[in-house]
């Protein structure tokens, strides 16, 4: 731990100052004050960045101030995702999208209703995994994207757990003991400098991140079929991954071939 920021893999973050300035923007700055108060305040489970209550008085009080559990992720508050003041910093980050492949095909031969509730058992059994160590970023169509950065990952490592929730997803979609599952999903991928915060303007506004890297990401989840995990070399490098098949890919808006990795979950 250096300047209160944790320690990443070399390779995985910009630099110290950029992390600082990230905490000192979504670690609850407006009211940086009033955490000594709030941390205080009864129960637990508490937000990670200001810690404020999520249960008993304590959480009642703050769910009135807009600091109930995020969507994001429910261990951090509302107010330090959605309501975080505007701005951000440039940051690497890890992007992960997970895709239905066929979806299209599929909702041509299904009910809207029926088609809404396999889609919505694909939503929450990919959230779930996402959230234990990184954000749902978006849910777009037939895919979800996820933000992964060392404030929610185990010591920081950040591009580790995003490729475990990679594995563990496609275990949670069906993807284990030989079965056949009811979806195929594929992965993508990849970690890289992005403006992360918050954009938009009045009520259409949100915590997110924009980048090359969040498009390549969403680039590499497109060449992978069912069961597949497609992540670029870099993040298989840091990962320490050598499994698979290493490829590169000429992908649509990037000039030069991507290199990158293919893992192949068993069925």
């Amino acid at each position: 731990m250096e300047h209160g920021v944790p320690r990443v893999p070399e390779g995985a973050q910009v630099n110290q100052e950029e992390w600082a300035r990230f905490y000192e923007q979504f670690g609850h700055a407006r009211i940086r004050r009033f955490i000594k108060l709030v941390s205080r305040l009864p129960s637990p489970p508490r937000c990670k960045a200001c810690g404020g209550p999520f249960a008993g008085v304590g959480g009642a009080l703050m769910r009135v101030m807009g600091k109930g559990p995020s969507r994001k992720n429910p261990d951090w508050c509302g107010a330090c995702f959605e309501m975080a003041p505007e701005g951000g910093a440039t940051l690497t980050v890890g992007v992960l999208f997970a895709d239905v492949k066929g979806s299209t095909a599929l909702a041509e031969r299904t009910s809207p209703k029926a088609m809404a509730q396999i889609m919505n058992r694909f939503y929450s059994d990919v959230t779930k995994v996402i959230v234990r160590h990184g954000i749902v970023d978006k849910l777009i169509g037939d895919e979800v994207m996820g933000l992964y950065f060392p404030p929610l990952a185990p010591g920081g490592r950040y591009v580790d757990v995003m490729v475990r929730d990679a594995h563990d997803l496609l275990e949670a979609v069906g993807y284990v003991n030989g079965r056949q599952p009811p979806l195929e999903v594929g992965v993508g991928l990849d970690i890289g400098p992005a403006f992360v915060g918050i954009v938009g303007d009045g009520a259409v506004r949100d915590f997110t991140a924009i980048g090359d890297v969040v498009n390549t990401a969403a680039r590499l989840q497109g060449q992978a079929r069912g069961g597949q995990i497609v992540m670029s070399e870099q993040v298989a490098s840091i990962a320490g991954i050598t499994e698979g098949e290493a490829i590169e890919l000429d992908l649509k808006g990037k000039a030069e071939p991507v290199r990158a990795r293919v893992v192949t979950v068993e069925k």
